[in-house]
């Protein structure tokens, strides 16, 4: 398969909305459309993109801000890790919280619950459940790419002290990542840039608890 990942920052929060294209046929796959919808339909548009679904690692505001708009545009499912109905209910009030004027809540079409195997006509993902940052978090890979949210940055993690989020749990979480995947892998963060696996196990001082590795 010919992919190509394009990062968009998306928002206030500059959180990074993913678009995987299946450069063969067109397709593409979108993972935390957090904002900024037009610039994104923008690229879409301007590549001739027919996108297949979209699908996120955890459902914070800042990731799931432009969802509807691509549901009803373009008449794809959402997926959401079904932990993550708490977090999603409360996207009005924590917009309210942070002075953010809420768009439409999105509706989740399919919930997400085991570890799975996604298959598109023109994709095949898999799921990696990866809760801590919050209850229903999940990393989507794809290839050797991992997209894993707000789960692990470059040179950092994501914080535990949201409603819902786990130091402990993250831990175990991201020693799930570690036993499941070549450090090889490209990891795509929510915030900033792009990292690997081998690279944050060599550099991230969150990530000394994973010293054996």
């Amino acid at each position: 398969m010919n992919l190509l990942i394009k990062k968009i920052i998306t928002g206030p929060f500059q959180e990074n909305c993913f678009i995987i294209i299946n450069k063969e046929v067109n397709s593409a796959i979108l993972i935390d459309p957090g904002d900024d919808e037009i610039i994104i339909d923008n690229f879409i548009k301007n590549n001739n993109l027919k996108p297949k679904a979209i699908i996120n690692t955890h459902s914070h505001l800042d990731h799931i801000g432009a969802i509807n708009f691509f549901q009803e545009k373009y008449k794809i499912d959402f997926y959401l890790h079904i932990n993550e109905e708490m977090i999603l209910d409360g996207y009005k009030e924590s917009c309210m919280f942070f002075g953010i004027e809420p768009k439409k809540k999105p509706i989740v079409d399919h919930w997400l619950d085991n570890e799975t195997i996604l298959n598109f006509k023109d994709f095949k993902l898999k799921t990696f459940n990866t809760p801590g940052h919050t209850p229903g978090g999940v990393c989507i890979l794809i290839d050797n790419f991992l997209f894993v949210g707000d789960t692990l940055f470059s040179g950092s993690i994501g914080r535990t002290d949201l409603p819902g989020g786990d130091w402990s749990t993250l831990e175990s979480s991201l020693k799930h990542l570690y036993d499941s995947l070549p450090l090889e892998t490209i990891v795509h963060p929510g915030h900033g840039p792009d990292t690997t696996l081998l690279a944050e196990l060599n550099g991230n001082p969150y990530l000394k608890f994973l010293s054996n590795y």
